[in-house]
């Protein structure tokens, strides 16, 4: 299993805005703007086949049903090349949106542009923005990994959410986030 490491957007950056088709409705397309929190919104990038993904998945769910209500808004978004990886074809990203509940978004970057956008480099790969849209986190879940026997805890996520949701100071040291290598073209 391949390891990646995030590319750690600078923080501060602003959300790079989008227009992508939503596989949970399959008909529907929202920007950022349409589907950003009052309080803050988290842009994670994930894919159907990815065991870091599969590892991760049931905690990503607990935390968007956690803070959603808190005004927390959570968009998943699959970038990979369909072509060579078609277990991330969209018809597919839908069966696991519905296999998992989401209950939010999760949109397919057919261009790739959105990920090079946010300089994404694997899955899961998570960026959490304020309520201004300015970036103030990006990095790990937590230190848990598939096979390293660490629980899963989302600690170091859910204490950026706490930040942002509490208006309490963010902890300085971010750690990228390890998965698989985003499926490039």
């Amino acid at each position: 299993m391949a390891r990646t490491t995030s590319n750690m957007l600078p923080l501060g950056t602003k959300a790079p805005e989008f227009f992508l088709n939503d596989r949970t409705s399959e008909t529907a397309w929202f920007s950022f703007a349409d589907l950003k929190g009052e309080k803050g919104t988290l842009v994670l990038f994930i894919c159907n086949h990815c065991p870091f993904v599969h590892h991760v998945i049931d905690e990503v769910i607990m935390i968007a049903n956690d803070y959603r209500v808190q005004g927390l808004a959570v968009i998943a978004i699959s970038s990979n090349d369909v072509i060579n990886y078609p277990q991330d074809a969209p018809k597919l990203m839908t069966e696991y949106a519905f296999e998992n509940n989401f209950e939010f978004p999760y949109l397919y970057d057919e261009t790739q542009d959105v990920a090079k956008a946010y300089h994404a480099a694997c899955t899961p790969d998570f960026y959490l923005f304020d309520n201004q849209d300015v970036l103030v986190y990006r990095g790990q879940l937590d230190d848990s990994r598939p096979g390293n026997g660490i629980p899963l805890s989302g600690n170091d996520l859910r204490g950026a959410i706490d930040s942002v949701l509490y208006n309490r100071s963010l902890n300085k040291e971010q750690k990228p986030s390890i998965g698989c290598g985003i499926k490039w073209k």
